[in-house]
């Protein structure tokens, strides 16, 4: 089942059980461990000075689908099977074609995404993002670019897949902020077709 979330200049729907609880627990599973999947801690430069971005991540996908954010420049690193079959399902469901994902690895609540809008150059002007949540559920915010007082929360749970296209990058922005709550690890997907 899919629910469409209803925003000014936005197009998302979210499937909260897209995949079943064994289904995300073994794919968690999988991506989790280090020998499966190149994590890495990169640092950007913030008021000139460099810190270590506040999470894991890796890149994966097709031959030159090389991508550029906050400074970084990711070469892809080959499509492993589990992440090729699970492109596959989302872009059965979305109707979208992907060539390429971001995973992010929040290690813990500390572990955060600031807010950012998908809007690189090489993901064109109205990119599909398809966002994939596995493990511990986290909250999702986006608000409006323009009237900060437009902010809705979308809990990610474990399973779901958020879909974002049309104007919604140029409108709208989304974090997943810090939380002092204890919470277990969680693994996101976010899959892009680079232009």
């Amino acid at each position: 089942m899919t629910v469409d979330i209803s925003l000014p200049n936005a197009t998302l729907w979210y499937a909260p059980q897209f995949l079943s609880p064994t289904e995300a627990n073994s794919l968690f599973a999988y991506l989790q461990s280090d020998k499966n999947i190149a994590w890495r801690q990169d640092t950007i430069r913030v008021f000139g000075k460099p810190v270590l971005i506040p999470r894991l991540s890796a890149w994966y996908g097709n031959e030159g689908a090389s991508y550029t954010y906050s400074g970084l420049t990711l070469q892809p690193n080959a499509w492993t099977d589990e992440l090729l079959s699970i492109k596959q399902k989302i872009e059965t469901i979305s109707g979208a074609t992907f060539n390429s994902v971001l995973l992010n690895f929040y290690r813990h609540g500390q572990d955060s995404m600031g807010w950012h809008a998908d809007d690189e150059p090489e993901l064109g002007k109205m990119p599909t993002i398809a966002s994939l949540s596995l493990g511990a559920e986290r909250r999702f915010l986006i608000k409006d670019k323009n009237n900060h007082h437009q902010k809705h929360e979308i809990p990610l749970n474990n399973g779901s897949l958020l879909v974002m296209s049309g104007n919604t990058q140029h409108y709208w922005q989304h974090a997943i902020p810090k939380t002092k709550h204890p919470t277990k690890p969680r693994i996101n997907l976010t899959f892009r077709q680079i232009k």
